[in-house]
Parts: C-alpha cells; sequence; structure tokens
C-alpha cells in the first residue's frame, strides 16, 4: 500500500536525481570531458533512497569499473578496437560482474568502455576522460545523499500515532468485555493500527540507513516490539469477538485492561502492571466454577485474553530489559 510518506520520499528522490544528473554534466563539460552527458547517466544510476546504498553503490562501481578496465584493455588490445573486442569485452566483465553481484555497474561501466570503441585508442588522455566521467558521476550520486537528514520529529509522530491506537484498542476491549451487544466492536481499529506500525517501520528502517557513523537501531526495535504487540492485541480480539455473556470475572477483568491502555506509554516499564496481572492472574483461577455451558465457554474465552494481555506486558518487558542492556554495553565502552 502507498502512503504519503511513499509519494512524498519518491517525488524528492526523483527532483535529486534530476538535479544530481545535470550538476554531472554541466561540471564534465566545465572540464571539457567528452561525451559529458554520460556523467549525468553515471549520477542517476549512483542516487540511491539511503546514505548506506549510495556508499555501497559507489565502492561496488568503483571496483567494477576497474576491472571493466583492466578486462577492456586486454580485449580491445588483443582483438581489436572493433565490435568483436567488445563483444569479448562483454561477455567477460558480465561474467565477473554475476559472480562479484556487481550486477549494478553492468551498464554504466559498459557505456563508459564503449567510447573507447568509439575513440579507438585507450591512451591516457583517453582513460583521464572516462575516469574524470565516472568519478564526476559517481561523486555527485554520493554528494546528492550526504544531505539527507533522518527524520527524527516525524519518526517521534509516528510513535505517538501507534501508542494512541493501541491505547484505544485496549480501551475498547476494556468496555466490550462488559457489553457483549457492543454494535461497533470491529476491526477497523486494527486495519489503521496496522498500516501506522508498517509507515512507521519504513521510516525507521529509512533512518537506520541514513546513518553512516551510528549504528543506533532504537527506533526499528521499538516499532518491531509495538507489532509484535499488535498481534497479540489482535489474537485478544478475535477472543473477545465469540464471548456473549458477562461472567463473573468480567469486570475486574475489564478495569485491569482500562489500567493498562491509561499506563501505556513508551516509559512505561509494566513492572507494576505485571506485578498487579500476576495478582488477578491468582485471584481468578481462585474463583468459584462456572455453573452452566455457555459461562464456562465464556471463561475459558476471558482466560485466554488474560493470557493474551498477560503476554502483551511481557513483549514490552523483553523490550525494556533489552534496552538496558544495550545502554549499559555502549556505557561500557564508553568508559574503557
Amino acid at each position: 500500500m502507498t502512503t504519503q510518506f511513499d509519494v512524498k520520499r519518491n517525488c524528492i528522490h526523483a527532483l535529486k536525481i534530476s538535479i544530481a544528473a545535470i550538476v554531472a554534466i554541466l561540471l564534465a563539460e566545465a572540464f571539457q570531458l567528452q561525451f559529458a552527458v554520460s556523467a549525468g547517466i553515471v549520477a542517476i544510476l549512483s542516487v540511491a533512497f539511503t546514505k548506506r546504498e549510495t556508499i555501497q553503490t559507489a565502492v561496488n562501481r568503483f571496483l567494477a569499473f576497474a576491472v571493466a578496465l583492466v578486462i577492456a584493455a586486454a580485449c580491445f588490445n588483443l582483438i581489436g578496437y572493433d565490435r568483436y573486442g567488445f563483444f569479448a569485452y562483454l561477455i567477460l566483465f558480465i561474467v565477473v560482474c554475476r559472480f562479484m553481484r556487481w550486477d549494478n555497474a553492468m551498464a554504466m561501466d559498459s557505456v563508459l568502455i564503449s567510447h573507447f570503441l568509439t575513440l579507438k585508442a585507450m591512451g591516457v588522455s583517453e582513460l583521464t576522460n572516462e575516469i574524470g566521467l565516472f568519478v564526476i558521476g559517481v561523486g555527485i550520486g554520493i554528494a546528492a545523499n550526504l544531505f539527507i537528514r533522518p527524520k527524527k520529529d516525524y519518526m517521534a509522530r509516528m510513535k505517538e500515532e501507534a501508542d494512541a491506537l493501541i491505547k484505544q484498542a485496549l480501551h475498547r476491549m476494556s468496555l466490550r468485555i462488559v457489553n457483549p451487544a457492543m454494535d461497533d466492536y470491529d476491526v477497523s481499529c486494527f486495519i489503521t493500527l496496522r498500516k501506522t506500525l508498517d509507515e512507521a517501520s519504513a521510516l525507521a528502517h529509512l533512518n537506520y540507513m541514513n546513518q553512516l557513523t551510528s549504528q543506533n537501531k532504537e527506533d526499528i526495535e521499538y516499532i518491531a516490539m509495538r507489532e509484535e504487540q499488535s498481534d497479540t492485541l489482535y489474537e485478544i480480539y478475535k477472543h473477545l469477538r465469540g464471548i456473549q455473556t458477562v461472567p463473573n470475572t468480567a469486570e475486574m477483568l475489564a478495569r485491569f485492561f482500562e489500567k493498562v491502555s491509561v499506563e501505556y506509554s513508551k516509559e512505561n516499564t509494566v513492572d507494576g502492571l505485571m506485578a498487579e496481572y500476576d495478582e488477578l492472574n491468582t485471584h481468578m483461577k481462585e474463583m468459584p466454577l462456572p455453573k452452566d455451558r455457555e459461562e464456562f465457554e465464556d471463561r475459558a474465552r476471558l482466560f485466554a485474553v488474560m493470557r493474551g494481555i498477560g503476554d502483551l506486558l511481557y513483549i514490552k518487558h523483553i523490550y525494556v530489559l533489552k534496552a538496558a542492556n544495550q545502554r549499559n554495553l555502549k556505557l561500557r565502552k564508553l568508559q574503557k
């Protein structure tokens, strides 16, 4: 599903590629290089969505271009500066690219190598010209992405929106537990939540790939935790949909759901809620057994719901412990 964020990102990326190509061509012309337009083509193929992708692509293409020059020199000098020499180059270079996984360098480097076929020479001036086109194109492609800044403010808003939707789902569950006839209890809130989490996850990964010196995965891990909780909430929802009565354990469970929804936040370590959950779970087990089949079935569903809310809290508890361990590890590294 294409989101507003995807549309905006694609528009910015397209504009960036266009500007990079134009600048590369103008710069190649300023240095009076032949085939200056090729510098623009190289720039177009060198601009990726993120900094890390751009740098990795540039490194791979530099290595591939060096190999292409060696293969081309051998083929043209042994066979000649004609189509047969170029055919031999293509076969050898494409085989190397496939084995080295340099597929995205095949077309770009071959365009540059084809200039030697036109010039009928691979002397110092010709090599300087092609290397200049390559350096300008790739360099402008890298420069185009160096000014990307992680969208931290937007990420914070996405987190808050996802948390608010989960709080809403928990609140609706607290109402549904004691009101089996609730008419508007449908899956709509989970559809909105999933869409929000998918967009937040895409943004978190994009921000991570735009970090060159940092390895901070906090946003990725946070959204992954919320996605796991979302799946758990949906399982709870399916159990609640089947409840037809209000067993004597429903009121206390509804109050606990409401409390979880009120205290639900990024900062909450859930320690207090987990302690209260254990007490409530013990109390529910000590309640008198159901008197009829219908109550028995609904009590069983409520027990599954109770297990589900426990899983929800445990997911956050594990996340908090893992985050604390990571902070301690970073602190120890800084102290060394």
